[in-house]
């Protein structure tokens, strides 16, 4: 194998010396849009390669497996044939599966996302991979700020997860307030716990999930809150900003353009149903008061009544991540007997739960138990909206709104999606309940974080979803949040 790379080199050179119009990076070729594989092609050499011509295809390939993608595309220059096949969409597949971004959320994005907002309705030409490789590669890397009502994360475009989380509620204060001088001390923190100067780099900010009803009120803030955002990071010398709604983010990263996001947040739980990535102001978001907050105070107190007191809320968090879940049916899990788990929580010790497990996650379906005489149930909600949806009767496919995505740190509880799915189910008639499923979004309180680095590695930003200070004022791009 060896000698046949060294060979493959041999050739490599002196077919790259003897071009003088062809540039040495991959990254600046232009290549047409090839389909299909090779095995569906013919063929056509306009020049000898001496004993490569009678290279075995599959061999072929996989050398040029080896070599990578910088290599490989510059086989191109040996000659047609071999321009050909490197070309092949399967080897550009096998190199973007080898990137850091899982395959199936790098092709939905590709496809969905690559025209900016609005989304595109219709199918449209398929670039061949090899050329979206190279533009991917020609990303430059964005800041990505979600900042929630009560935790904010922050990071590097290109790395795996957010780099720093800051307790939002306690450092900030209410963020999603319009406050100039607010946004502005908010995004210099950022900026500076991320040592990096806010004039470098573009910068994705998700916009928290609130004031969404379509009232006049309700747009004012909205319109308020934007100019707010722009203002303050325009103000820090940002070359462009990508600011969309913390719920089309957290379906994004479920690799969904349409369908209904409930969002469990910290103070409280949205249910926004977004239409080729856009939040349906007219539909109506439904909001219940009970979020990530309210099952971590009612676990403490329920731990108080038993004698057992932690420290702090943070404590009672990890409890509730790692012992609690959601009950299929509540009434049954009561009647069991033994329901205990334990978990030791670091300079804590050692704690043991029992029915709190499941009665902890019970109260978003039944607020009262938590003293939430008025609250509906997050099936109630979620049911609510998707009648609203149904009624609608969009000019499109009736079905987009009967995927349900749960995003969240609570969303993550074991046994919540099988219950609201049931639940849901039982509220609806069949003629609009058939076909509803529910799933959770794999990146859990990160959900938006995660959908924001889908579009920040996209293969067409900047240019397709970011705006300038310039383009600001005639940009139509806000309109998805």
């Amino acid at each position: 194998m060896a000698q046949l790379l060294k060979r493959v080199w041999e050739s490599v050179s002196s077919g790259w010396n003897s071009s003088d119009s062809t540039s040495n990076s991959l990254y600046n070729l232009d290549y047409s849009p090839v389909h299909g594989t090779l095995s569906d092609q013919i063929i056509i050499c306009s020049s000898s390669t001496g004993a490569f011509d009678r290279l075995p295809l599959d061999i072929f390939m996989q050398i040029l497996k080896l070599l990578g993608p910088k290599e490989a595309a510059r086989l191109t220059c040996v000659c047609k044939s071999w321009k050909f096949m490197v070309s092949d969409n399967m080897l550009w597949i096998f190199f973007l599966q080898n990137q850091q971004d899982p395959w199936d959320s790098i092709f939905f994005a590709e496809t969905n996302l690559r025209s900016g907002f609005p989304l595109r309705t219709y199918p449209r030409q398929m670039q061949s991979f090899m050329h979206i490789y190279g533009e991917r590669a020609q990303v430059p890397g964005a800041i990505i700020v979600d900042g929630g009502a009560g935790y904010c994360k922050f990071g590097w475009s290109k790395y795996d997860s957010p780099s720093g989380r800051s307790a939002t509620f306690v450092e900030f204060g209410n963020i999603e307030s319009p406050l100039y001088a607010r946004l502005r001390h908010f995004f210099a923190t950022i900026y500076s716990r991320m040592r990096v100067k806010s004039s470098m780099h573009p910068v994705i900010i998700s916009i928290p999930i609130s004031h969404y009803d379509d009232t006049g009120a309700d747009k004012a803030f909205r319109r308020q809150l934007k100019e707010a955002i722009y203002s303050a990071l325009f103000g820090m010398k940002v070359p462009s900003v990508c600011a969309v709604s913390q719920a089309t983010l957290a379906l994004f990263s479920a690799r969904r353009t349409s369908g209904i996001l409930v969002n469990i947040g910290f103070h409280q739980t949205s249910v926004v149903p977004i239409l080729h990535g856009k939040v349906m102001h007219k539909v109506g978001v439904v909001s219940v008061g009970v979020g990530g907050l309210k099952l971590t105070e009612y676990l403490k107190e329920q731990l108080r009544l038993r004698n057992l007191h932690v420290s702090s809320l943070y404590t009672v968090r990890s409890l509730k991540e790692n012992l609690c879940y959601v009950a299929f049916d509540y009434e049954n899990e009561l009647k069991k007997d033994n329901t205990k788990a334990s978990y030791k929580v670091a300079s804590e010790g050692l704690f043991t739960l029992e029915k709190e497990r499941f009665q902890t996650g019970e109260i978003l379906f039944q607020p009262h138990i938590a003293g939430l005489i008025n609250a509906m149930g997050l099936h109630q909600a979620v049911a609510n909206c998707i009648e609203r949806c149904h009624a609608a009767k969009m000019r499109t496919d009736h079905t987009w709104f009967k995927t349900v995505v749960l995003a969240g740190g609570t969303a993550c509880l074991p046994g919540l999606q099988e219950r609201l799915e049931k639940e849901v189910h039982d509220l609806l008639p069949p003629s609009i309940s058939n076909g509803i499923r529910v799933i959770t979004s794999p990146y859990g309180a990160d959900s938006a974080w995660y959908g924001a680095k889908l579009l920040s590695n996209l293969s067409t930003f900047p240019n397709s979803w970011c705006i300038t200070e310039e383009t600001q004022s005639k940009s139509k791009r806000s309109l998805i949040w």
